[in-house]
């Protein structure tokens, strides 16, 4: 019997000049708040947690100053400054929430740390907090996140977590999100200064390309611009491995269009696709393609109760306008020629079809 494996043509689509078109304005996402059904969720799956710092305390601060990289760039980034009682207050709380992220709050694992500076963002849709930390010991420094907790990104940072090969710690109390720090390369960085680099194998970087496009299509994880993933890079006994990890979340299942959930069609990314289709042939990338199939297949038979959970709170909750549900539907239906998508009245069951599909496909 012929397969229903659901696939996309990376490379002759990739070429199309589509994706000069694609990104010709990107709306700013509204948040969307956390549903009783997915708070549920988190309470019994050990993501909820009572926290010392929330992230309306954090937005006290005094004043601000832009911060600047290495080159005297500005990052988009402020260090906020806080009065002396305020900052006394919120050390101690973010050292707990530091030791909960990394410890599982045994609080003596932090007695030699110390909070060096706070940095705020107005650029990105959740307005982030940037914790940086620091060992009294040996200098060496590690960051967290605190951030309003938008419904669409903690699904987001779940399915992620779930789904793909990286593991996710967050947590949530209320509206206040705290994320750990995604270690690698931002995508910007690598294109310009690694992409060509001798010693990393360019066919390892377009099955990574490929694969990392092929889990954000299915899962409906949007906006993969360059700054919004990051490039883990691993020596490994016989060269160097290579990752790309989404590292933003506010646009899981919200905007209307089916290429928007393509990192392939976004002009930001035409010059790692055109490297990774100039050292790839169409056989070998369809088979990348199925191995993240079998592998999401394997990750959602294993945990079948929790993923179905998940898809369940995310099919009852409104993650996007009426429209974009629609125009997203009819688009899938066409791209795979499955008029099933047509039936679905929700982001989340866009995404529960769509991931039903893949597990069906592969008979498990």
């Amino acid at each position: 019997m012929e397969s229903k494996e659901p696939t996309t043509n990376f490379l002759s689509e990739s070429l199309t000049g589509d994706s000069h078109k694609q990104n010709s304005g990107i709306p700013r996402k509204p948040a969307y708040p956390i549903s009783e059904s997915l708070r549920h969720y988190l309470k019994s799956f050990n993501r909820e947690q009572r926290l010392p710092v929330t992230y309306n305390e954090l937005e006290q601060f005094q004043a601000s100053a832009p911060l600047y990289d290495d080159n005297d760039e500005d990052t988009l980034w402020q260090t906020v400054i806080y009065d002396h009682v305020m900052i006394a207050k919120l050390s101690e709380g973010l050292k707990h929430i530091y030791a909960i992220i990394k410890a599982g709050g045994d609080l003596s694992t932090g007695q030699h740390l110390y909070v060096d500076r706070i940095d705020y963002c107005v650029f990105g849709n959740s307005k982030p907090f940037r914790i940086r930390i620091v060992n009294a010991r040996n200098d060496n420094q590690d960051y967290f996140y605190i951030k309003k907790a938008d419904a669409s990104r903690v699904y987001g940072l779940e399915l992620e977590h779930l789904l793909s090969p990286n593991r996710m710690d967050f947590m949530v109390d209320g509206n206040t999100l705290v994320e750990e720090h995604i270690v690698g390369l931002p995508g910007d960085m690598f294109i310009e200064d690694w992409m060509e680099y001798k010693p990393l194998k360019a066919i390892r970087i377009a099955k990574e390309l490929i694969k990392f496009n092929e889990r954000c299509f299915v899962r409906l994880l949007g906006d993969m611009r360059p700054y919004n993933f990051i490039v883990e890079i691993t020596p490994d006994f016989e060269g160097t491995q290579i990752r790309i990890r989404a590292m933003d979340f506010d646009q899981q299942s919200y905007d209307g269009r089916k290429n928007f959930y393509l990192p392939q069609f976004f002009k930001e990314n035409n010059a790692l696709v055109a490297f990774c289709t100039s050292h790839i042939d169409p056989k070998t990338a369809h088979q990348y393609q199925s191995e993240v199939h079998h592998s999401l297949a394997r990750r959602m038979k294993m945990i079948k109760l929790r993923i179905k959970a998940l898809l369940e709170a995310m099919s009852r909750d409104r993650l996007a306008p009426k429209e974009n549900v629609l125009q997203l539907r009819e688009e899938l239906s066409a791209h795979y020629q499955d008029k099933a998508f047509q039936k679905c009245d929700s982001m989340g069951s866009l995404v529960r079809y769509s991931l039903q599909r893949i597990y069906e496909s592969k008979g498990v």
